[in-house]
């Protein structure tokens, strides 16, 4: 059953809350060393969000943008070895974990749903970014899925990487628009 318009109040309390509660049972389930855990939860939420899409196809190119995004980003931080996390689920070295990577693809569903007010904002995107990402990344470390080599340089790096990375997610979501896409609906 589709809501009444993913952009409707309801519809972004719904997914500000899935997004919640599956950002907390994937942290937990990374900081309990069940990564798989961490996976499926987002796999669902994901599920969840295409199914209620008005067009599914478009919101799952901007999943894997972002997912795609997501790894880089990780990949380009973990080589700082400012953050680290338990050895489940991650190949070691460069290589970020695939629970963290999957949170970009949790993150990806918020984008034209809770977080679309942000488009043409980039401002305030950039600042969105700067103070959200070390906020969630200081929390998951706080409920022991990563830990902080050095905090300040890794809140650092994660506030400016988050700064420059919000405007182009909020763009992404503008190119692979699959909740607005019916008749009336921008």
């Amino acid at each position: 059953m589709r809501l009444p318009g993913l952009t409707s109040r309801g519809a972004v309390i719904a997914n500000v809350a899935v997004f919640q509660a599956t950002w907390l049972a994937a942290v937990f389930g990374a900081a309990s060393c069940i990564p798989v855990w961490s996976a499926f939860c987002v796999a669902c939420a994901v599920l969840w969000h295409l199914g209620l899409a008005d067009s599914p196809a478009r919101e799952a190119l901007l999943v894997a943008a972002v997912t795609f995004v997501g790894f880089l980003v990780e990949t380009a931080n973990a080589a700082f070895g400012y953050v680290t996390f338990p050895s489940c689920g991650g190949a070691g070295g460069w290589w970020p974990p695939y629970w963290l990577v999957a949170m970009w693809a949790l993150f990806s569903i918020c984008l034209n749903v809770s977080l679309r007010w942000l488009r043409g904002r980039w401002l305030l995107a950039c600042a969105l970014g700067a103070f959200g990402g070390p906020l969630s990344f200081a929390a998951g470390a706080r409920l022991g899925a990563a830990r902080f080599v050095e905090t300040v340089p890794a809140l650092l790096l994660i506030a400016t990487t988050w700064a420059g990375v919000m405007p182009v997610l909020v763009w992404l979501s503008t190119q692979f628009d699959g909740v607005g896409v019916r008749k009336g609906r921008a």
